[in-house]
């Protein structure tokens, strides 16, 4: 396991360069890609057979929650694919949403291939309505703590979605990505996260790192939610807008084609908080398949 510099607060933090007392330089010619296999090898799921749905866990049960999937199955509806409709949700400051989990410990790296798509084909047309990855504290409903990695209609149609919810609080960034099937990375190393995506044909770009102090057992999985603006006036209200199922239009698809889970490390010189310590193309290296 890395041993890495942990930041206090949440976001990017500055990049002050490298001193002989500070951090070092992690090269890309040092930096190795996560290794797969092991005991978090075995909760990749590749949704080949339907059996597969047993290795996930949803929240909404665990935790006495109002399911908010309409629809939920493995290699049914799409052949090969997990797939997720949910009803109206949300995942922000306290609001919650479906999540589909299973719990690991320790470095991970989540890495996924996701669409998202609206009802009738297309972007979701309803504001925030978006789907991917997820690592959550467990029991965290009264301050959540969670940071996620999704794809669909954020503001705008068409973006990839960081964001680090800390005790209640989210802060989320937003980013430009293309309709069609995207690559995404949810990996956390030591005390610090990263989430990473990759549009079909293209190349990997970091969306985010963050400063984290949850702990070592975390929830890992995959979560789709839809049609923020239907909770109206409950909006400044987590605590109502959690207690029913808010009616509106629900507008998202979400496939996913597999979730694979590896292990990162890194040496204890880099510090994955600091572009100068370990730059994107490095970071990216580290934290991503070898050969994805």
């Amino acid at each position: 396991m890395a041993v890495v510099s942990v930041l206090s607060g949440c976001g990017t933090t500055t990049a002050a360069q490298p001193t002989p007392t500070g951090p070092g330089i992690l090269t890309a010619q040092n930096a190795t890609p996560p290794a797969p296999g092991g005991e978090v090898g075995e909760a990749s799921t590749e949704f080949d057979d339907a059996a597969d749905l047993k290795m996930w866990t949803k929240l909404s049960e665990t935790e006495k929650d109002i399911d908010r999937l309409a629809k939920y199955d493995v290699n049914k509806t799409v052949n090969g694919a997990m797939y997720l409709e949910p009803n109206v949700s949300a995942w922000f400051d306290g609001f919650r949403g479906p999540f589909v989990y299973q719990d690991l410990a320790g470095d991970i790296v989540m890495h996924a291939r996701v669409k998202v798509e609206g009802k009738s084909g297309g972007q979701p047309k309803r504001k925030f309505s978006l789907g991917g990855l997820m690592a959550r504290q467990p029991g965290s409903y009264v301050k959540p703590n969670w940071v996620s990695v999704t794809i669909g209609t954020a503001e705008k149609s068409g973006q990839v979605e960081a964001k680090y919810t800390q005790d209640g609080s989210s802060k989320p960034k937003e980013v430009a990505v293309k309709s069609g099937w995207v690559e995404l990375v949810l990996a956390r190393v030591g005390r610090v996260f990263v989430a990473i995506y990759k549009e079909d044909k293209g190349k990997w770009k970091v969306a985010q790192r963050w400063p984290s102090n949850l702990p070592d057992v975390l929830q890992w999985g995959v979560t789709a939610y839809t049609d923020w603006d239907s909770y109206s006036t409950l909006k400044k209200d987590a605590a109502k807008g959690n207690a029913k199922q808010v009616k509106g239009t629900p507008d998202l698809k979400l496939t996913v084609d597999y979730v694979r889970f590896l292990r990162p490390e890194l040496p204890d010189y880099a510090d994955p908080l600091n572009p100068a310590s370990v730059s994107d193309d490095v970071l990216i290296k580290a934290m991503t398949p070898a050969g994805a």
